[in-house]
């Protein structure tokens, strides 16, 4: 019988630039054994002891060093599963907002990065769930709906 598992937290980076939102894609470096070269947004496994929200924030430090200027939980849940393990994932999905015009100091676990348009950062993604995920984020919270107001998480 599969497990289930919640290890996995991802973080939406997003800036603003005149007013029109953009989404930090980061491309995995060649060197990573898991997905090469694919582009994805801010992920990383949740360490024993921690919480989804502690874990996302250290991921999101490590990976672009990066301190949000606004943050939210996002009323998404990324499920897959790995046939290799028999395990279920669950993972918790942030966004972050993060200054206009600042690049982040990526980590080794990542080659390149870029600020992209909605749309061109969707075309960018290999997961459906990473997909729909910047597009929550992008019509919920950018958009100013609502449940940015209730998801906003005061840090």
């Amino acid at each position: 019988m599969p497990h289930i598992v919640c290890n996995i937290t991802e973080v939406c980076v997003f800036s603003f630039e005149n007013k029109e939102p953009l989404y930090l894609m980061l491309r995995r470096s060649k060197s990573e054994n898991l997905y090469p070269d694919a582009w994805q947004i801010v992920t990383g496994s949740i360490e024993a002891g921690e919480t989804a929200l502690q874990a996302s924030l250290r991921e999101l430090k490590e990976e672009t060093g990066y301190t949000p200027t606004k943050y939210w939980i996002v009323p998404h849940v990324n499920t897959f599963f790995s046939v290799k393990h028999d395990v279920l994932h669950h993972t918790v999905i942030f966004a972050a907002q993060v200054p206009p015009k600042t690049n982040p100091a990526l980590s080794d676990e990542h080659s390149r990065f870029g600020w992209y348009p909605f749309e061109k950062a969707k075309e960018m993604l290999v997961w459906p769930g990473q997909i729909r995920a910047v597009e929550i984020v992008n019509e919920f919270i950018v958009g100013g709906k609502k449940a940015a107001e209730f998801s906003e998480i005061i840090l």
